[in-house]
């Protein structure tokens, strides 16, 4: 008796990912055109847009083409119009971890999320990249972090802020504290997401501006983001200290909201005085 594969094998669950979303898409919108006895693009079309060949698609599909490389995989997502999601589960199944996360090449942040922000009256929250770029932010942060609005957009970076503006430096009750958790930080997510043109150049130029960001690279510390404390002297209030907690948004794994929570019911006075709240 022929021995069958589990139905629960990765392999096999790996190569019924494949069919399932080779036979969802439109072969006609494609460009291959033709009326179909079935649905979806035949295994040749799909191995001719991930330019691999048809034998090794095949035996893909079958589960014994062996562990595809990270790149093989990427190629197949894109062949196959995958989203984040299913790209995502297209590696764990294939070789058993998650991709490097990829920026969609998108700026901003969507309508909704905004919204969400400006909700948070009283509570400073940002949106920012792996390589601390902000790219949303509310009324709150505004008033209390930094007018982000009144800057040009290759300056809203807290990395060049906190290691190049003296005033942004001024602003922290433990500078090197905040200086070395922004550096482990950034270290950690430029490996997670992969280099790109923006970290690459930020890098540079910090290591050339400042011999303090210098010393904290050659550390090699790495931390998440995560959540933790910080307190800053703003000009009016005086000081004010946060609970700060990021959170993943889901479908843009190249951005982190991060959410800033008055500590103290005397923090919250605070905010409320500069927001303008009763």
């Amino acid at each position: 008796m022929t021995d069958r594969p589990d139905p629960l094998d990765d392999g096999n669950r790996f190569g019924a990912f494949l069919r399932d979303r080779r036979q969802r898409l439109d072969a006609a919108a494609l460009g291959f055109g033709g009326r179909r006895r079935t649905p979806g693009l035949r295994r040749e079309e799909v191995a001719q847009r991930a330019h691999i060949s048809t034998t090794w698609y095949t035996w893909l599909e079958q589960g014994r083409g062996g562990a595809p490389s990270p790149r093989v995989l990427d190629s197949l997502a894109e062949a196959l119009m995958m989203t984040e999601a299913e790209r995502e589960h297209l590696f764990l199944v294939a070789i058993g971890r998650p991709p490097k996360a990829h920026a969609p090449g998108r700026e901003g942040i969507s309508p909704r999320l905004q919204r969400l922000l400006d909700a948070m009256t009283m509570i400073p929250a940002t949106v920012a990249t792996s390589a601390w770029d902000i790219v949303a932010w509310n009324r709150a942060a505004t008033l209390t972090l930094t007018d982000y609005e009144a800057l040009p957009p290759g300056e809203r970076n807290i990395l060049r802020r906190m290691f190049l503006d003296p005033a942004t430096r001024a602003a922290q009750s433990d500078w090197e504290s905040v200086a070395r958790f922004l550096v482990a930080t950034f270290r950690a997510e430029t490996a997670r997401a992969g280099e790109t043109e923006r970290s690459a150049a930020l890098l540079a130029e910090l290591n050339a501006r400042s011999a303090e960001f210098a010393r904290l690279w050659t550390d090699n510390d790495v931390r998440t983001t995560g959540e933790g404390a910080k307190t800053i002297r703003h000009a009016k209030v005086g000081e004010i200290t946060f609970e700060f907690s990021s959170f993943a948004i889901d479908g843009r794994p190249d951005l982190k909201l991060m959410v800033y929570n008055p500590a103290e019911a005397v923090d919250a006075e605070k905010m409320r005085r500069l927001c303008g709240g009763s």
